[in-house]
């Protein structure tokens, strides 16, 4: 089955994670043989170039774009593409829109958010469902806020987001972080790697680091790896709460097992998630989690699962107790991380995954 990824920006965060994803393993597994189109470029282009994915730039300049479809029709036709799978608005209208080129072409969507839309955006996807094949919701509350968003509830189903067990096995010993941060063994550490934008909450976390230490007189730090447009923000805040001794900004990094390895516990603290890849990918590592009770998280931490606790968003008091359980009770924290690799292993296992993805293509191409 020939696939074509299409992304208005192929960057480096969690969809770009989520396309590189399917294009390596559904291709290893022989199910499908990707093709990947964007619009803006980025890391993701050098990395599906890098897979021998055949890449191609398409200019998509807004949602209702004709000459972008006419375009995509054009590519699907050369490439003899059997589906179009999507990832945010403005290329899912424009792929919905080049069946009026291409009417054999099928379209997946993914949808990545949990946001409600604009009166004009779910009536625009009322009328844009009739030419919709499948939808992929990547969490369950993604699921209900796309169906109030306007589309067709019979043709979504969820798939969770997957990590591959065995990229990210290994112990404390093969990280360098702590050397490199001059941090002992016995420093609890925390590792939160989100990009420093409004939605990643970084403003109430470090309110919450300040409380955490006025509260607790044992050792932590707080490690914020990422880059974005708050990260100045965030260090003059950092600055201003005095926290220099427990917390430290490392910028954009590659090497995030390398920083999974080197810390105690993972924290997320955004407002927007759907079902986030550094969450899944963190428990993989063996890290218990905190998460904010948005979005798709509780699909991963909750109390079945038992790999961490959920907080309430811009709550600093909840953000800080939940670290402080972490940091004060060994054994909770314990219990947590193994039950992290439960998690993973039984739900958000990447084969397991691809399979479901794959169903979702052949749904569509009936």
């Amino acid at each position: 089955m020939k696939v074509l990824y299409l992304l208005n920006y192929a960057g480096k965060a969690g969809t770009e994670r989520y396309v590189e994803t399917l294009a390596r393993y559904g291709s290893a597994a022989g199910l499908v043989q990707p093709y990947f189109a964007y619009h803006q470029g980025g890391l993701l282009v050098e990395r599906m170039e890098a897979l021998g994915v055949p890449v191609r730039r398409l200019e998509m300049r807004r949602r209702f774009d004709w000459k972008a479809a006419r375009e995509l029709a054009e590519l699907c036709d050369q490439w003899a593409i059997d589906l179009v799978h999507c990832h945010y608005l403005r290329e899912h209208y424009t792929a919905l829109l080049a069946k009026r080129y291409n009417p054999g072409l099928r379209v997946v969507y993914t949808n990545h958010f949990v946001q409600a839309n604009d009166a004009f955006t779910r009536l625009s996807n009322r009328i844009l469902d009739r030419r919709q094949d499948q939808i992929i919701a990547v969490c369950n509350r993604g699921r209900e806020q796309l169906i109030a968003n306007g589309w067709s509830g019979e043709r979504i189903r969820v798939v969770f987001n997957a990590v591959d067990p065995a990229a990210w096995t290994g112990g404390r010993e093969t990280s360098t972080l702590r050397q490199e941060l001059g941090l002992d063994e016995s420093r609890f550490v925390m590792l939160c790697a989100s990009r420093f934008a409004e939605d990643k909450g970084h403003r109430y976390l470090l309110d919450s680091v300040k409380l955490l230490k006025e509260r607790t007189g044992l050792p932590f730090t707080l490690v914020l790896a990422g880059d974005g447009p708050l990260l100045a923000p965030a260090q003059k805040q950092a600055e201003e709460l005095e926290l220099g001794d427990c917390v430290r900004f490392i910028g954009f990094r590659k090497d995030i097992k390398n920083l999974y390895k080197g810390a105690d516990l993972y924290v997320n603290s955004s407002r927007h998630e759907a079902l986030s890849f550094l969450i899944i990918e963190a428990m993989a590592a063996g890290l218990p989690v905190v998460a904010t009770d948005m979005g798709g998280n509780s699909d991963i931490v909750n109390e079945e699962a038992g790999c961490g606790l959920l907080v309430e968003y811009d709550n600093p008091d909840s953000m800080a107790a939940a670290m402080q359980r972490f940091l004060e009770d060994p054994a909770f924290a314990a219990r947590c991380r193994e039950n992290a690799g439960r998690t993973i292993e039984e739900k958000f296992e990447i084969h397991k995954m691809i399979q479901a993805t794959y169903e979702v293509y052949q749904a569509a191409l009936r």
